[in-house]
């Protein structure tokens, strides 16, 4: 009398463990392809993940099927109703078989052509979803606000409220901020916000909107996780103006709850400090903000009327003083003042800030950059600048000018080049920045890295006339004489700055277009009688016609203009190396930079 079954006899009767075998080896095949396949047609990964659960699911039910239900030739019946002798099962078990030897084909298959064909390309060419995994989760990028005020004159307090709650974000030093100038590119609410987010290298988004009706303010904020596009918390505030530094404050702190930042007893106290009592003063200087972004000197000296309008409302409004003092050091910059006239009053006004608030950061970074392009005081401008920083972690200006003034001053070019590279980081579509990276390279005699990178630089606005002129540098340098001509043509055509034009008559004196090179020099001599003209320019035409006396005389008229911009870089500066071992050029270099600074740098901790 025979027993009955095992337990296991009937899983292999019923063709359950066969089952088991054709469902896992099928569904890890279909995971695999869908992953390949799903995100090439832009689906999103919650679609995947919602497969892999579906599958995940339905082995249970297929096990249980395959061990209630048996196929016969008259269709699908229960087990225990089909009778041993009209029982097929051996015949199912055998196509069954067959169809996991396929699928194990098949699986084998795509594992050979994943990793030969597929792999290699992941591993040059990153998918969005890769990309997103190498960008920090504390990263965030403040989009420009919306003006919804009737009045298009408000523009500016939109700006100011997004550029109020991105400063009290920055100082959060486990934050990475992006700062407002690439932010700016962009408006609020953009339908491509993972493209947007990876251009930026950010995880996060905050968009907003502002409204203004006399002195009643609405604040609308949302903040988005940009490639899942998950909301992570949104507001709305409606606020007397009087209370709008408040609702900037709680706006920071919210988004770095959020997105847990650590954050200390300074850089909560930072995030909370109310900078003025005196709405009216910080609507003054929310306007020279909105034109010192715009970087012309007309904008610059109509910034500095606002910032003293601010001043004069409030007296001890420190943020006011810093920012006239970065307007003012910025004038020379653009052709808007000699630095005799324009870097005393930057100091006046950024050591008042400091006087008022000792934890401005920005007054810390202007005088740093009098230290370092007025004073000829590297060493001080480096502690300025780093202070700033400590204060600031995520102000890309003052990453940029430690690395663009002081350590490129001292020739520490490997850790320039760092620091303006964490600029690019945090303001990765700043035109000054990405074109101060191309020259550091070129001042490392990196040339074909430096043209690279300014072309890559014009990309982003061919009528960038500084970045032209740095490739027609390089370009020069590397003996593309043609090239280089072509590039300072175009540069001069965009701007009227002396010393693109100087650079070309360099270019023609070394060359040997020497009557073309004198009608230069002639024409910024005139120049110079009109108006503020560098005598470095001056400088470095007279040195390619030869005449090595003018030449040095110009870098020393230079000097005794604190002409900073153009002469700190005087031991590095690749356009006067042929007059190294002159005796009256190393005097003036040891002026500008003691020997006993680079070789304190040198000895300086990386």
């Amino acid at each position: 009398m025979s027993g009955k079954p095992s337990f296991f006899a009937e899983l292999k009767r019923r063709n359950v463990v066969r089952m088991a075998g054709l469902y896992l080896v099928g569904a890890w095949l279909l995971i695999q392809v869908a992953s390949t396949v799903l995100p090439t047609f832009g689906v999103p990964t919650w679609a995947l993940r919602a497969l892999i659960i579906m599958v995940t699911l339905g082995f249970i039910p297929a096990l249980i099927f395959s061990w209630v239900f048996e196929l016969t030739p008259q269709g699908l019946k229960r087990d225990e109703d089909v009778a041993p002798e009209q029982s097929i099962a051996p015949q199912t078990a055998r196509r069954m078989d067959r169809m996991i030897i396929g699928v194990l084909v098949l699986a084998l298959g795509y594992f050979v052509f994943d990793k030969f064909a597929l792999a290699p390309r992941r591993g040059v060419q990153p998918d969005e979803h890769k990309a997103a995994s190498v960008i920090p989760e504390k990263s965030i990028a403040v989009l420009p606000f919306d003006n919804l005020s009737r009045d298009p004159d408000n523009a500016y307090f939109a700006e100011g409220v997004q550029d109020e709650v991105l400063t009290r974000l920055a100082k959060v030093a486990d934050l990475k901020v992006i700062s407002r100038t690439s932010t700016q590119r962009f408006k609020s609410a953009p339908e491509n916000l993972p493209e947007i987010a990876k251009q930026l290298g950010v995880a996060n988004i905050l968009e907003g909107s502002v409204q203004r009706v006399g002195d009643q303010v609405r604040v609308n904020v949302q903040l988005i996780n940009a490639f899942t596009d998950a909301h992570l918390w949104a507001e709305i505030y409606d606020r007397k103006m009087t209370d709008i530094f408040a609702v900037e404050s709680e706006i920071a702190k919210t988004i770095a709850d959020t997105l847990q930042a650590k954050l200390t007893g300074s850089e909560k106290n930072a995030m909370a400090k109310m900078p003025t009592a005196n709405p009216e003063a910080h609507e003054l200087y929310l306007k020279g903000r909105f034109f010192w972004n715009k970087r012309t000197a007309a904008d610059l000296r109509k910034s500095i009327e606002y910032f003293n309008e601010a001043i004069a409302k409030d007296p001890n409004y420190a943020l006011a003083y810093a920012a006239s003092a970065q307007s003012w050091l910025l004038l020379p910059a653009y052709d808007g003042g000699a630095p005799n006239d324009c870097f005393p009053k930057a100091e006046t006004l950024a050591a008042k800030a400091l006087a008022l608030d000792p934890s401005c950061s920005d007054a810390h970074a202007a005088i740093g950059i009098v230290k370092s392009v007025y004073a000829f005081d590297p060493s001080g401008a480096l502690a300025e600048l780093q202070r700033a920083i400590e204060l600031n972690p995520n102000d890309a200006t003052a990453h940029h000018w430690l690395g663009n003034h002081p350590l490129s001053a001292l020739g520490q070019l490997d850790r320039a080049l760092a620091e303006i590279e964490r600029a690019q980081e945090l303001d990765p579509l700043s035109l000054i920045i990405n074109t101060n990276i191309g020259y550091t390279l070129l001042l490392s005699g990196r040339l074909d890295e430096a043209i690279a990178q300014l072309r890559k630089t014009l990309e982003l606005d061919a009528s960038f006339y500084y970045a032209r002129s740095n490739l027609a540098q390089a370009l020069e340098l590397k003996g593309a004489f043609p090239e280089a001509l072509a590039e300072y043509q175009k540069t001069i055509a965009l701007s009227d700055d002396a010393v693109p034009l100087a650079l070309l008559g360099h270019l023609y004196g070394q060359t040997g277009r020497k009557e073309e090179a004198q009608e230069i020099l002639e024409k910024l001599r005139l120049r110079r009688e009109q108006r503020y003209t560098p005598a470095y320019s001056l400088a470095v035409v007279a040195l390619a016609l030869g005449d090595r006396d003018a030449s040095l005389n110009w870098l020393e008229e230079s000097y005794r203009e604190r002409d900073g911009f153009d002469l700190e870089l005087i031991r590095f500066d690749p356009f006067l190396k042929s007059l190294h071992g002159d005796v009256r050029f190393e005097e003036l270099a040891e002026k500008v930079i003691p020997a006993r600074e680079l070789a304190k740098a040198a000895k300086s901790p990386k």
